[in-house]
């Protein structure tokens, strides 16, 4: 039984309506009222991590269960609309519709159960919010949309800039210099065999990880051998790689690939908190089953990175939501047609009270 002064449909069609790209200033404030209107106290912490807790939870202090999903969205605002029995615009699904069902969970839950609500501020951006975090929890619940699936593993994502130096000549006599667009060309090829010579093995519920490079930028004319060429790489990971042992790796491959009168460097993404790594929990844990008995779907990994990663080192986390990443039609997280169907976001809220009401 969800509370039943507490509409999470309704809370998500005036959450849609408030735009969280650049700042999450209202929106915070708005669940702040939400959680006062049932008589919840909440706080902020200096990260901007909105807190509440029931029971023994005591902001987590005392395990329990914790229920996390985040106040950004991407831009640009996509603008609320219904139809259909759907929700659209910005964050329906992503991720103010998972929002509302753990509000639902977490305002249904006895005042005497061990249960944590913690919304981070920048989950879209460097997750200094969810970095910050220090909660004891028994298990974690992380809201994205899942199809109401119950996802227990999902890659992580490390980003990397490859930087490839060589000396500028007239490209009349190529010769005399040696050219950086060259030399790149040897590292791109290089990335094709990074996994098979120093990658992970394939990962059993995650399949083998990924490298891919995504922009370039080389060259300052078009009659000159260029000194100066980067790419942009993105690595999907899974475990046991950590974000050190990939970027190490990579430097000593691309270095053995490309030619010594040409220098290359390896430089990891500008961040203030670590990177999202990858996470798997065990299929048997007590909230995978919890959540399985309240009625969600099917166990399958997460297709993309989450903060759950930063959960998942301390305690069994899994990922659960209502919405889909994307349709037959295309994408809906993320793109201008997003939605989140209403039913799905109800049956969220019915299933994560169940489960939170099992487990706390």
């Amino acid at each position: 039984m969800t509370d039943a002064e507490f509409d999470p449909v309704a809370f998500l069609e005036a959450g849609v309506r408030i735009d969280s790209t650049a700042r999450v200033d209202e929106m915070r404030r708005f669940v702040r009222e939400t959680l006062g209107e049932h008589g919840v106290e909440s706080r902020v912490d200096d990260a901007g991590n909105l807190l509440a807790s029931k029971g023994d939870g005591g902001d987590g202090d005392g395990g329990g269960v914790l229920l996390n999903t985040h106040l950004d969205t991407v831009p640009p605002h996509v603008p609320f609309a219904r139809d259909d029995g759907r929700v659209r615009g910005r964050g329906s699904c992503d991720a103010i519709g998972p929002m509302a069902a753990m509000l639902a969970a977490f305002l249904a839950a006895d005042d005497d159960a061990a249960v944590t609500l913690a919304l981070t501020p920048d989950e879209e951006t460097n997750s200094t919010g969810a970095a910050a975090l220090d909660l004891d929890a028994d298990c974690v619940v992380v809201g994205e949309p899942t199809g109401l699936d119950r996802c227990t593993a999902a890659r992580g994502r490390f980003q990397a800039t490859v930087s490839v130096t060589g000396t500028a000549a007239h490209a009349a006599e190529p010769e005399s210099g040696a050219s950086a667009i060259q030399g790149a060309r040897r590292a791109l090829e290089a990335l094709e065999t990074y996994d098979g010579e120093r990658g992970p093995s394939p990962h059993p519920v995650l399949g083998a990880p990924t490298l891919t490079a995504t922009t370039i930028e080389g060259g300052n004319a078009t009659n000159q051998v260029p000194a100066e060429c980067s790419f942009v790489v993105d690595r999907r990971t899974v475990p046991p790689e950590s974000a050190g042992a990939f970027f190490d790796g990579l430097r000593a491959h691309l270095r053995a690939a490309v030619p010594d009168a040409l220098g290359v460097e390896v430089t990891p993404a500008e961040r203030d908190t670590p990177f999202l790594e990858a996470f798997a929990t065990d299929r048997d844990e007590r909230v995978v089953n919890a959540l399985g008995d309240a009625g969600a779907g099917r166990i399958r990994p997460f297709t993309a990175a989450t903060e759950a990663s930063y959960f998942a080192a301390d305690a069994p986390t899994v990922v659960f939501g209502p919405g889909v990443l994307a349709d037959d039609e295309g994408a809906v997280a993320h793109a201008d047609r997003e939605y989140v169907d209403a039913a799905a976001v109800e049956d969220a809220a019915a299933i994560l009270t169940d489960a939170v009401d099992a487990l706390a």
